[in-house]
């Protein structure tokens, strides 16, 4: 495929981009603040796509940029196709019900609370139907063998509910004219949003041709870091033409093979969805959890860790280093490393399943590694993580030290 621009384009000279107009908050759009781009990091010489791809109008990646960040989607329904491949032993289901474990611990102990069960998109492929109605009505369905999983907010009202447990988890927002967002991300547009806004001057960004996408016609921008030490190969966003709004979102290692993230629509309506879609009571008999609402202010929000992000640190950390090799680090307060023996239980398998024991300037400590996110966990309780390499994690600890 014959792209719309050369990695050798991201060099031309620009003057800066002009912000874009304000526009409604909603819970499919791409926030503005992307076109803040650095201008240095994106082409601006367009070519024809190969033959046998929609014929588009030629665009460079600065006016596709631009046109993601105009996107105003309001409404939409469809159904989205999500694989994950971290690259994970395999232990029977362990590492999926460690991630849920480590999120129902943060929750309210119910398995329709959303911060607990979609974990579960962190392995594996999974279907999703999602709809939105405006930045007040939104609703994503997570399927399931046999059972089914609806994240639903409608006005003031959010609520979860699984079908296999019979549970529900209700919440009020205080901010119900405002988006809400599935955490973690779980549709193109989420993990576009967080790509996007990595995008600096340690970035590549390109057009890379066109494809279809759900019987769309879409752009595809592609964003590669330039900086060595981390583990992302490259990030492909296919971007509806008309729309502007994301249909598809891949991301590939740098080690290769099978992309570690693929998300895309396989079939998506921009109609409005009917009102029924967003309505719910909960079914008879139903276990009805209420949300401790001190557990979801803005301060929470704002220094919660957010799964997807790229080249960005966990909330409330600190961050050594900048772009795509940036590495968060926080002191857990746990001396003598980590739990071993019948201590440990099941987290001390998996952990070991994945650990490399390393040292340096900052002493000893265990590397666990994917083929994404790898982390260093240090003797004396210290953390340092990120999508960087285990050197590029050791010479961060060193340097940290």
């Amino acid at each position: 495929m014959a792209p719309y621009e050369t990695d050798d384009a991201v060099d031309v000279a620009q003057e800066e981009t002009p912000r874009a107009g304000r526009r409604k908050a909603a819970r499919y759009a791409v926030p503005v603040a992307v076109v803040g781009v650095a201008a240095a990091t994106i082409g601006l010489v367009p070519a024809l796509a190969a033959s046998g791809d929609p014929d588009l109008p030629r665009i460079t990646a600065q006016q596709l940029i631009e046109k993601i960040a105009k996107s105003d989607v309001q409404q939409l329904s469809g159904t989205v196709r999500i694989s994950t491949d971290l690259g994970l032993p395999s232990l029977g289901g362990l590492e999926s019900s460690l991630a849920s474990g480590a999120a129902k611990g943060s929750g309210d102990g119910s398995s329709a609370d959303p911060q607990s069960k979609l974990t579960s998109l962190v392995s594996g492929t999974h279907t999703l139907r999602v709809a939105a109605d405006g930045p007040q009505k939104q609703k994503l369905s997570l399927l399931e063998s046999g059972s089914e999983y609806s994240l639903i907010h409608n006005g003031k009202d959010v609520w979860g509910y699984d079908s296999k447990s019979n549970e529900v988890h209700h919440g009020i927002s205080a901010d119900s004219g405002k988006d809400h967002r599935a955490e973690p991300p779980a549709t193109p547009k989420d993990f576009a949003d967080e790509a996007l806004k990595s995008v600096d001057d340690t970035t590549s960004v390109t057009v890379d041709g066109t494809e279809q996408v759900a019987g769309r016609d879409a752009y595809k921008l592609l964003i590669k870091p330039r900086q060595s030490g981390t583990t992302v190969g490259a990030i492909s966003i296919a971007v509806d033409a008309k729309t502007g709004m994301p249909l598809k979102f891949t991301l590939t290692p740098k080690s290769g093979g099978a992309a570690v993230l693929d998300a895309g629509f396989t079939q998506v309506s921009f109609a409005r969805p009917d009102a029924s879609a967003f309505a719910f009571t909960p079914p008879r008999g139903a276990k009805v959890t209420e949300e401790k609402q001190e557990k979801k202010g803005p301060e929470a929000r704002q220094h919660a860790p957010r799964p997807g992000e790229f080249g960005q640190g966990l909330g409330g950390t600190a961050v050594l280093g900048k772009g795509w090799t940036s590495v968060a680090t926080f002191d857990t307060g746990a001396k003598g490393g980590l739990p071993t023996g019948s201590k440990a239980g099941d987290l001390g398998g998996f952990l070991g399943s994945l650990g490399d024991k390393v040292s340096g300037k900052f002493g000893k400590g265990t590397v666990f590694s994917t083929r994404l996110v790898n982390a260093l966990i240090t003797d004396d309780g210290k953390v340092y993580a990120g999508m960087v390499t285990k050197d590029a994690l050791v010479k961060a600890a060193d340097t940290g030290k």
